[in-house]
Formats: C-alpha cells, sequence, structure tokens
C-alpha cells in the first residue's frame, strides 16, 4: 500500500451513470438525446479538407473533433452546414470523455461536401438516402441508397454481391493467399505454390448508420485442415455512396527460419471479385491507371484502327465509353468481319519496384502476352465493366508499398475476374528470413560485444516475423455504366490521396488536448522564432526528400525511415545493425504529430500517417509470446532483440485514432491495455542485471520511464474511451501515478516492484538515483502533460517536476538534492523541453533560462549546424540527390520536439 493518503481525486469526479460499461466499439452511441444548452467554450468549429477538393469520389470521410472539458456532455447531439448554412447530413458519436464524463473527442461522419463545414450543437440532418444494415438473413445486407452489399457470414465469400438498382455490378469478393513452402536461392529448384482462401470466422456490425455503416469481418486463410495468415477486414458504407472502402490486414503467424529453404513464403496476397459482363464484346470496357490520373481506355473488341473504317462516331463512342449504335448501322465492311476481331480478356499491370511498371495483354489463357505499355508509378486503379455497368477498384498507396499487382481476367467471357495483389505473385516471394546466422553470438557476453560494435542486440530465435502485422487500404465503386474520364479521374484521385476532413489547429489548440500547452501554431513574429520555423520546415522537407531519393519504399517498410547517416559512404546505415530502420526511436512519431496539431499541414500529415500505420503495425507484435512488445530499431523491423513497450507505446497511435476516428488503429491501443502482462515473459534488463531478478507476478521491475509512460499511455486511452477494461484501466493510471510518487527518490528512483493483480507499486525502503537519458524521450513528458491536467495529484506533479528539474542540472545541484549525482548524460536539448514544461508548471524563471540555454548550447543540432543539404551525383552514390551528413533521426526527433514546446511554452521568454 502506498504510504500518502488517498488524495489523487478526479479534477470532477465522473458522474454515476458515466460508470457503467460502455462499448468503445463505434456505432455504440449513435442515438442521440435532444440537445443541451451550449457551455461557455462549446464554439461552432469551422472543418475543412485537408487537401483541395472536397469528398470528390470517395464514399465519405469521418473526422474527430476535441472540444475543451466540460463543454458538451455525453448525449449531445450535433448539426452540420456548409457555407451557405444549408444543412450536412452527419453521423456523430463519442470517442473519448474528459475525467468529469464531459465529451473530450467525438467523431463525425460525412457523406457529402467539398468546401468548409460548420459543426455545432444542433439536432443533426438526416441523410435523404441512409445507409441501412440487415442483419436478419444468412448475409449482413448494407444499402447505401445507390448500392446494395451482401456479405458473408461464413465461409469463403466475403462480399456476396454488389448491385446498383437491379444491376448486379460484382460478386464474388474473395481474400485469395498463394503460399511458396520453398525458396531456392539462385536458378535451383522447381517452383510450387498452393492457394488458400480466406474463410470467415466471426461478422460484427459495428455501426448501422445512418450516415456511416461498419462491418468487420475475421477470419483467417484456409485449405484443406490448415489454417493461417490471420486477417481483419473492415467494409465502410456512407449514405447516398455508389463506393465502399476496405482495410485490410494481415498478421504473420507463418514460419520462415534463417539458413532454412523451406518454410511460409507468401508469393501472392490479394482480393478477388467476380464481375459480370453482360455487353456486346465491342462495349466492354478496360480501365487501368497509369502515371497520375493516366488512363488505358480500351475495349474488349476494338474497333479503332481497323483497316476498314466503323465511322469516326464509332470509334468516338467507344474510346468515351459510350454505348455504340446499332453494328447495322456501321460501315458494313466492318461490321461483316467483326468476328475476325480479336477479344482480349485478360490485362495485368505489374509494380514490382517503387520506379517501374509494366501492362500487358492477352485475348485469353493460353496464348501470349503482348506489351501494352508501362511507365513509372501506376496509380493502382481500373474497372471493368460495359454500357450496363462495371466496376472500379484501386489499392491506396500502390507503388509506395511495392510489389503490387492488378489483373482483368476473362473479360471476354460472361464474368471477368478482378484480383488487387497486395503482394504481387510476379515478384520474389515474401522473404522475412531472419538476415545473418548469429555469428557465434550464443551469450549474453558475446551479445553485448556484438552490440558494441554494430549497435545490434542480437539473441538467437528473436529476430522472427512471428506476430508483425500490415494494413491495407482499398476502394470499390459500383457504376451504372463505364464513367467518364472526369469521373474515372475523381475515382483515381481517391483512391491515390483518400480524402480528409480536419478540425483546425486553434480547436485542437483550445480544447487542450495532447498535453495543454505543449504546442503552438507557427509563429514567424520574431527573427529568432522565424529561425526555429525554418529549421523545423528545412528537417521535415529533408526526412520526406530523402524517403524518395534512398526508396524507402516496399509492403513492409514504407512509412518508415533510417536511424543514422554513414558520412563515408554517402548513405544511411541501412546493413549496420542498430543503425538502419528507426522503429519510433526517441520518438519521431510525435515530432511528426505535434508538428501537424500546430500547423495543420497536409504534408505532415500524409507523412506522419505513413508512419503511424507502419510502426503500430509492422514494428510490433500482435499475437505470439511477445504479443504487445515492439521491436528496437534494426535493419529488419523485427530482428533486434530488444522487445519493449517503448516501442509499442500507445502514445504513437492516438493522434491519428482521436483525428480520424479509424478503428483498425483503435484496435491496435485496445490491444495494449494488458500489457504489463509482457513483463512477465521477458525481462527488457536481462541482458545487463547485476543482481539475480526471476519475473514475478507480483514483484515485477518496471521502470518508471520508457516502461511506464508505454504502460500509463494504453490505460489512459482506454479510460478515456470507456473502453471494455476501463475502470480497471483508470484504477492503474492513478494506482501506478500514486506509486512512482510515494518512491523515496520520485521518477529518480528509476523503477518499482509492480504487482500485476492490484496494478500498484511497492514503496522502496531507500532511496536509489537511477536516471536514463532514455527514461522520458519515449512520450514521458507529453503524457505527464496530459495525467497532469486531468489528474488532481499533487505529489505525482512534484516529483516529476523534480525530475525535469534536475535531468538538465548540475552534478552538484544533482547531487545536493540526491544524494548522488546522476551520472553520465545525454540527450540534454531534447530534455530542454521538461525544462520548459516545469519552468511554466511552477513558475520558476531560472528554469525557463536554462530551458533555452539547454536548446541552444548543449548536444544535438545547433545554430551553428549547417542547416542545409549538399548534392550528390555519381560515382558516390546510387541516385543523385542531396546529403545533410550531419542530421541523425534521434537527433531530429528530439530538436522537433524541443522546439515545438518549448516554442508553445516559453515562446515570451526567448533570449534576445
Amino acid at each position: 500500500m502506498s504510504p500518502i493518503p488517498r488524495r489523487s481525486l478526479l479534477k470532477a469526479a465522473a458522474a454515476a451513470g458515466a460508470a457503467a460499461q460502455f462499448s468503445w466499439a463505434l456505432g455504440a452511441k449513435d442515438a442521440q438525446a435532444a440537445p443541451r444548452t451550449e457551455a461557455a467554450d462549446a464554439d461552432p468549429v469551422t472543418l475543412d479538407w485537408l487537401e483541395d477538393g472536397g469528398l470528390g469520389a470517395a464514399p465519405g470521410s469521418t473526422v474527430g473533433v476535441p472540444w475543451p472539458m466540460g463543454a458538451f456532455q455525453e448525449d449531445q447531439t450535433f448539426a452540420l452546414t456548409d457555407a451557405d448554412g444549408k444543412d450536412v447530413p452527419v453521423q456523430s458519436w463519442p470517442i473519448a470523455y474528459w475525467p468529469d464524463g464531459s465529451l473530450k473527442w467525438t467523431a463525425h461522419a460525412v457523406s457529402s461536401g467539398s468546401g468548409k463545414l460548420t459543426l455545432a450543437a444542433g439536432d443533426a440532418t438526416a441523410p435523404e438516402k441512409k445507409v441501412t444494415v440487415d442483419r436478419s438473413g444468412g448475409t449482413i445486407d448494407v444499402s447505401t441508397g445507390v448500392i446494395a452489399v451482401k456479405i458473408g457470414k461464413n465461409g469463403s465469400t466475403i462480399v456476396k454481391s454488389v448491385t446498383r438498382g437491379s444491376t448486379e455490378i460484382a460478386r464474388n469478393g474473395r481474400l485469395v493467399l498463394i503460399r511458396q513452402p520453398e525458396v531456392e536461392d539462385e536458378d535451383q529448384g522447381t517452383v510450387k505454390t498452393e492457394r488458400f482462401d480466406g474463410a470467415i470466422d466471426s461478422v460484427t456490425v459495428e455501426q448501422d448508420g445512418p450516415v456511416r455503416a461498419v462491418v468487420r469481418i475475421d477470419g483467417k486463410h484456409r485449405k484443406g485442415s490448415r489454417s493461417w495468415l490471420p486477417f481483419s477486414i473492415r467494409l465502410y458504407f456512407y449514405a447516398g455512396a455508389d463506393s465502399f472502402r476496405m482495410v485490410h490486414t494481415i498478421t504473420y503467424d507463418g514460419t520462415q527460419e534463417p539458413g532454412k529453404a523451406s518454410g511460409d513464403f507468401i508469393r501472392g496476397l490479394g482480393v478477388r471479385f467476380s464481375v459480370p459482363m453482360r455487353d456486346e464484346a465491342y462495349d466492354r470496357h478496360i480501365r487501368i491507371g497509369g502515371e497520375g490520373t493516366g488512363l488505358l481506355r480500351e475495349a474488349v473488341q476494338g474497333i479503332t484502327g481497323l483497316r476498314r473504317d466503323p465511322g469516326a462516331a464509332v470509334q468516338a463512342a467507344q474510346y468515351a465509353g459510350q454505348k455504340l449504335p446499332d453494328p447495322a448501322t456501321w460501315d458494313q465492311r466492318v461490321t461483316t468481319r467483326l468476328q475476325y476481331i480479336p477479344h482480349w480478356g485478360d490485362y495485368t499491370l505489374s509494380q514490382l519496384s517503387a520506379d517501374g511498371f509494366t501492362l500487358r495483354k492477352r485475348t485469353r489463357k493460353g496464348y501470349g502476352w503482348i506489351a501494352a505499355g508501362g511507365g513509372k508509378r501506376a496509380s493502382g486503379f481500373g474497372y471493368v465493366g460495359g454500357a450496363s455497368g462495371g466496376f472500379s477498384f484501386g489499392l491506396r498507396d500502390f507503388w509506395e508499398k511495392f510489389p503490387a499487382q492488378l489483373d482483368i481476367r476473362d473479360a471476354h467471357t460472361d464474368a471477368a475476374e478482378v484480383t488487387l495483389w497486395l503482394w504481387s505473385p510476379e515478384a520474389q516471394p515474401m522473404d522475412l528470413r531472419f538476415y545473418h546466422d548469429g555469428m557465434g553470438q550464443d551469450t549474453y557476453a558475446e551479445q553485448l560485444e556484438g552490440l558494441n560494435i554494430t549497435y545490434e542486440d542480437y539473441e538467437p530465435e528473436f529476430g522472427t516475423p512471428y506476430g508483425i502485422a500490415r494494413t491495407s487500404e482499398l476502394l470499390f465503386w459500383a457504376n451504372e455504366s463505364t464513367p467518364t474520364p472526369e469521373v474515372l479521374a475523381d475515382q483515381v484521385e481517391a483512391v491515390r490521396v483518400l480524402p480528409q476532413l480536419t478540425a483546425p489547429p486553434k480547436q485542437l489548440i483550445k480544447s487542450k488536448v495532447f498535453g495543454p500547452g505543449l504546442y503552438s501554431e507557427p509563429d514567424r513574429s520574431t527573427a529568432a522564432k522565424a529561425k526555429i520555423e525554418d529549421h523545423l520546415d528545412f528537417l521535415f522537407t529533408y526526412y520526406k526528400d530523402q524517403v524518395e531519393q534512398r526508396r524507402w519504399y516496399g509492403f513492409w517498410d514504407y512509412g518508415d525511415f533510417m536511424h543514422t547517416y554513414d558520412t563515408v559512404r554517402h548513405q544511411w546505415r541501412y546493413d549496420v545493425g542498430g543503425y538502419a530502420w528507426d522503429n519510433s526511436e526517441l520518438s519521431p512519431d510525435l515530432w511528426l504529430w505535434y508538428a501537424y496539431l500546430r500547423s495543420g499541414r497536409s504534408d505532415i500529415f500524409r507523412f506522419a500517417e505513413a508512419l503511424t500505420r507502419h510502426t503500430g503495425e509492422v514494428d510490433v507484435y500482435h499475437i505470439g509470446q511477445w504479443a504487445g512488445l515492439g521491436t528496437r530499431h534494426g535493419v529488419q523491423h523485427f530482428a533486434d532483440s530488444a522487445k519493449q513497450q517503448r516501442i509499442s507505446n500507445t502514445t504513437y497511435r492516438r493522434f491519428y485514432y482521436f483525428l480520424t476516428a479509424d478503428e483498425r488503429v483503435g484496435d491496435l491501443m485496445a490491444a495494449n491495455v494488458d500489457s504489463d502482462e509482457t513483463f512477465l515473459v521477458l525481462d527488457p534488463l536481462r541482458k545487463v542485471r547485476t543482481d539475480p531478478y526471476t519475473p514475478d507476478r507480483h514483484a515485477l521491475s518496471i521502470g518508471f520511464g520508457t516502461d511506464w509512460s508505454g504502460l500509463v499511455s494504453a490505460w489512459l486511452t482506454e479510460w478515456e474511451r470507456k473502453g471494455p477494461k476501463w475502470e480497471k484501466a483508470k484504477a492503474r493510471v492513478l494506482s501506478t501515478m500514486e506509486g512512482i510518487a510515494a518512491q523515496p527518490n520520485g521518477f529518480v528512483q528509476g523503477s518499482g516492484l509492480y504487482d500485476l493483480d492490484t496494478g500498484k507499486f511497492a514503496t522502496a525502503d531507500t532511496p536509489v538515483v537511477s536516471v536514463s537519458h532514455l527514461s522520458a524521450v519515449f512520450g514521458l513528458n507529453e503524457l505527464c502533460a496530459e495525467l497532469i491536467h486531468l489528474v488532481d495529484m499533487p505529489k505525482f506533479n512534484e516529483v516529476y517536476f523534480d525530475y525535469c528539474r534536475y535531468f538538465n542540472a548540475t552534478k552538484a545541484e544533482q547531487a545536493a538534492r540526491y544524494g548522488s549525482n546522476f551520472g553520465t548524460l545525454l540527450l540534454f536539448q531534447g530534455h530542454s523541453r521538461l525544462d520548459a514544461y516545469a519552468a511554466v508548471q511552477t513558475g520558476d524563471e531560472t528554469l525557463a533560462k536554462r530551458a533555452w540555454t539547454k536548446f541552444y548550447s548543449s548536444d544535438g543540432y545547433l545554430e551553428s549546424s549547417p542547416w542545409k543539404t549538399e548534392p550528390l551525383s555519381g560515382p558516390v552514390t546510387l541516385v543523385a540527390g542531396s546529403e545533410a551528413s550531419w542530421v541523425s533521426s534521434n537527433d531530429t526527433a528530439l530538436y522537433g520536439l524541443a522546439a515545438i514546446e518549448n516554442l508553445a511554452l516559453l515562446g515570451d521568454k526567448m533570449p534576445s
């Protein structure tokens, strides 16, 4: 028990009714009561689109909007209007609550809109064509008012049919997996493959209208008695839309052993639909996206370019995708010879790298392929159909997450087949084997020696992909006829950049979310402020450019970037142990999201979005013995043996979830609620402990920095969302805050013994000084700023402010306060934001001055740093471009966060 009294009262106790169990599944709170009177800070919010063009051809958009504490109660309803004051249908629901039970975040779904929209308290307007969901039969039937989709409840067919009016546009939507049981190096061996089909285990309706419906389908890929590669599919439907969105997640649970040729190698991974073909061959159309909004525009049976001319109007109509007049009206020299014009039934666009795609076609299976063009980066879009209706389809991040492929087969028959390959079967098999043989690192001592040379923390059998995941996004349209080129271009744009509605930075700042006072809008009012803003812009632009120059793309890699630069090779250290992929080291996720929160910039949002999709899926284990843990930076995203909370940290996912209400990211956060159990499975300090230690359920060693910040972020999020375990999560937030506050040296104590059953830290008998430069750089400051705002616990505040005050203090000051100094520390510039935060909270002017001193004149980036790139070209580099050899991702993340937070907290106290 903690010796301090239970003074940790919430600033406002939650209302009794709010204590009832609340499902965090979206749609649970769709039904809304009459609006309440607005509170003082409940001003209308102007929402805008992240990019120009509004919703375009996308089915809909969902945005998260924050509110100041106490502004709205749980049963508040919301109305939306456009720039002309016209009502816009909207569906609203809560996604987070303040401790007093008032709304912290609400989600709002729209299925129309092109300009700015105003959100305010009021009664929502119902859409003219509502989304409806019927669960009563053998299928889940969803209607948008324009299209109807039947979703399977079991078996291997995910989507039974897609109809528009009385016309069936697509059917038999299913998942396809090709397994290659053996890989051979070089040119020996025979390639054999086997096909698995996705099989449904469960179907859940998470939301059922009136503007937005969400259906989740879970299962595994099966063949015979074997089931593997779990999948989780969500289908999104919006009112009045002729399209729907699919979010597709797979979790790898196969076996691939280093040094062995046999295993579970994925040769192809795709989503497949059948498309009924009713029109004459000359009225069947193929559209395949090339570069930009470019398209291959052809007919299955082309009547252009022939030796005989059917007529200019007929040719133009076919190229436009229009139904042709009766052939009896054509030039009969063409009509009488139609049977001699080939039918092109099969098309394939293959994107095997980020820099090139090829397109080919053939008449049908068994006959030769004909080259049909190529280019650099395809949009991932296609269409097959005819004058009586057709199916458009697209895969987001098509070339960025190569190898990808689009197939159209049998378009000359009664039913074409469309496959969107997330992993192209024409690529090399997905090889996830660990990259070296261990080099004799069999003991901890040898592994630490390896760490000292390559910075890789190796351990046998730890570099496994078992349990990592990847999410892809797809869009589908049911068209009543072949779309015009203009409509097709809009569909291509929606695939490439999914429209996103956003709340403005002013609302985020006003609502005090993600740490009150930690970020402010960019301010160039003084030369000093402008210079820091220039540096922040430089760093973001450099990383964005490096992604392109270094080709940091690929199915498993896209979204991440490298850790450290090799100045001799003019190359990032992609092949040197712990210097390769960054894997969220020192919180670049936070740097990017805070950069977006303060600016509202679309380019930063998209960069952070890709990073979040990557780090939350690929760098973290979702099943298996290390579920809930992430992997430290390395040559492969799963290679390093340091499996820790600091990488799976829920803090990094909160931004994207609350800004978009994305259900998949919500899954990832919910999965971490019980990740304190992982400390029973794996001791993060097992290689460096000097005292005997065996994990004990009632006395687990957990650090107050990287460990606790990961745990408390998951608990806080579950509490805010009122998830299924929110009461347990709330109790753990409060009890562990109390436990840290009760330690003889607070945060400086370093770690404590944690009881899994009670959720409490034991209070140490004697003071210990144990401070690491890493403790506060994985989101601790940002989390503590949120916790201190939410929870009234003066003792916790005191010990955290002390930690902030003394990390950057002199050794003499540390020793005077704690009896000994903190030893050799690093990352002073990054910790200047702790100085700044504590200075504001305590009113300490000396600390405020030190914050800027450490920011400008310690380690990290200095004003005297070059702040520019140098050109690179052959023969010193593979691809011409530029380098800033003085830049490292650790310093970038720390400088970015320190600059953003110091400007917000102490921008008025900058040195002259």
